[in-house]
């Protein structure tokens, strides 16, 4: 069995947290992000894990860059043409029960139209995902083990080396049901527009 990831933030608690330092009520931060107040509710309790783009609208709203909200500091401003982002650095996140670590690929300005993440999950680890905006697609490909995939009462699964592409407009689902761990690369696309 692979080893437990450490220093996975909390996410719900740095946004609550967040949340009463900016002095907001649920319902406030609702009409400033755009964020619904039950998915609000549900972020900040654990039982929703927030996409990027649901980060940016947050930390936007906060006034604050993702890294400040997930590492508690400003990030100092470099000028440079190369980025180049240390492993430790990468922002992560983990789904609700921690079965599935998500490393954050995709530069914050690009959240609106398009985000990437490395996904690990543990054996029988799965990530569920509730509807995102309408037209959204997501993108996965398999780098070792196998992945189930569900979206739209349907669902497949990828073995290594294979790519999926479904709606994610709709309660969808990836699920490592091997006994291994298994690691994949995901796009979550947004039509330009919406």
């Amino acid at each position: 069995m692979a080893p437990k990831r450490k220093g996975v933030p909390l996410i719900g608690d740095k946004v609550r947290d967040a949340r009463k330092e900016k002095k907001l009520t649920l319902d406030q931060l609702a009409k400033l992000s755009g964020v619904s107040k039950s998915m609000l509710s549900q972020i900040e309790r654990g039982q929703a894990n927030p996409t990027f783009a649901t980060l940016w609208s947050l930390t936007q709203s906060f006034g604050m860059d993702i890294y400040e909200l997930l590492e508690g500091a400003p990030r100092e401003p470099e000028v440079i043409k190369v980025e180049v982002v240390p492993a430790n650095l990468t922002p992560t996140m983990s789904s609700p029960d921690g079965s599935c670590v998500m490393r954050i690929l995709s530069p914050v300005e690009s959240a609106a139209l398009c985000e990437w993440y490395e996904l690990t999950f543990e054996p029988g680890g799965a990530l569920r995902s509730a509807p995102h905006v309408e037209g959204t697609r997501e993108h996965l490909t398999v780098l070792s083990g196998q992945i189930l995939v569900e979206s739209a009462g349907e669902s497949d699964i990828v073995e290594k080396g294979g790519t999926a592409r479904y709606p994610a407009d709709c309660d969808h689902a990836l699920v490592n049901q091997g006994d291994k761990e298994a690691v994949a690369l995901l796009v979550v696309e947004r039509l330009q527009g919406l």
